[in-house]
């Protein structure tokens, strides 16, 4: 007997191909389902039908989006197809659709599959709304990103009062920064140097660093040198977060995995000899070096603000 045509739309088709992997129990609760970019290669579509399939089975409770792990499976599947239904309600009330909600939802998507799932059909597709809708509030993707980067930066403040000497505020702004990665690991990926982002929030966390130096004798070059040297600092240990996001989303391996899949490089590297300070290095960790980002920022914030204080203590003091 010949199946009928399925004449529903890409979106569904997907869902209800992962629906049935879930019923099945080829994905089991907390299993990670397939990113938006492995759907979008498995069924040929674009990014944003992929991110409207996975927003169809969050709607229904299927899955859940977990930051910095992905999509997983949240639980057994209820097996009814309600996503169309839902779409209707979600658009009856699109007229409360906002600026906020937008950005909101943008940076959802962001923070569980990265900057580069995001896409503002997919905004709306997570939304529930038309695809055209969210143009009534932001005017394009760039912008889009801009107003979550500012949202973003807004969530971590500073005292009212701040810490005696410039070491301290300078310090609490530098975590600051990294809490803000932390949270939102696509941030580090926004913006050359060469091109800062002007955004109130952003420009928060400069006027912190640059206060903590007014009183210090330097010349303005060197206090704003020493304000992009932290920032940079931070961003540029942050930055490996997404990137360790997208290479998941785009291997399907975890950090583990594909270091295991080293091993076999890792050990001609060591038993060359081309190579002795390293192979000494690699040899005598026990159970192999454990790259942690937090601990690598705690490590370097004391001596990087240890050669700045030599440059203020260097500074001329007024008569």
């Amino acid at each position: 007997m010949t199946r009928p045509p399925d004449d529903r739309p890409p979106y569904l088709r997907i869902a209800a191909d992962i629906r049935r992997r879930i019923t099945d129990g080829d994905l089991r609760p907390g299993d990670r389902v397939p990113s938006t970019r492995q759907i979008a290669q498995a069924w040929g579509v674009a990014l944003a039908t992929a991110t409207k399939a996975l927003t169809a089975l969050r709607l229904e409770g299927a899955v859940e989006a977990r930051p910095r792990v992905g999509t997983v499976v949240a639980g057994a599947p209820g097996g009814q197809e309600a996503p169309a239904g839902r779409e209707r309600a979600a658009t009856a009330a699109e007229p409360e659709l906002t600026r906020a909600r937008v950005v909101r939802a943008a940076i959802e998507i962001a923070d569980a599959e990265g900057l580069t799932a995001l896409s503002m059909r997919g905004v709306a597709a997570r939304l529930g709304v038309a695809a055209m809708s969210p143009y009534r509030h932001v005017g394009s993707k760039d912008e889009l990103v801009a107003l979550m980067a500012d949202a973003a930066y807004g969530e971590v403040g500073h005292p009212a009062e701040p810490p005696e000497g410039w070491r301290g505020r300078m310090e609490m702004g530098a975590r600051a920064l990294w809490e803000v990665c932390r949270r939102h690991p696509w941030v580090a990926q926004i913006g050359p140097l060469s091109r800062p982002l002007v955004l109130p929030n952003l420009m928060a966390h400069g006027e912190w660093v640059l206060g903590a130096l007014a009183d210090s004798g330097l010349d303005a070059r060197t206090r704003f040198d020493i304000h992009l040297l932290i920032y940079t600092y931070v961003q540029g240990i942050a930055v490996h977060l997404e990137r360790e996001t997208q290479a998941l989303a785009a291997t399907g391996l975890t950090e583990d995995e594909w270091m295991a899949g080293q091993e076999a490089a890792m050990r001609e590297v060591v038993t060359s000899g081309r190579y002795p300070a390293l192979s000494r290095t690699l040899m005598e960790f026990e159970d192999g070096y454990d790259l942690d980002l937090d601990a690598l920022f705690e490590f370097g914030l004391g001596p990087l603000l240890d050669g700045i204080g030599r440059i203020v203590d260097g500074a001329p003091r007024p008569a």
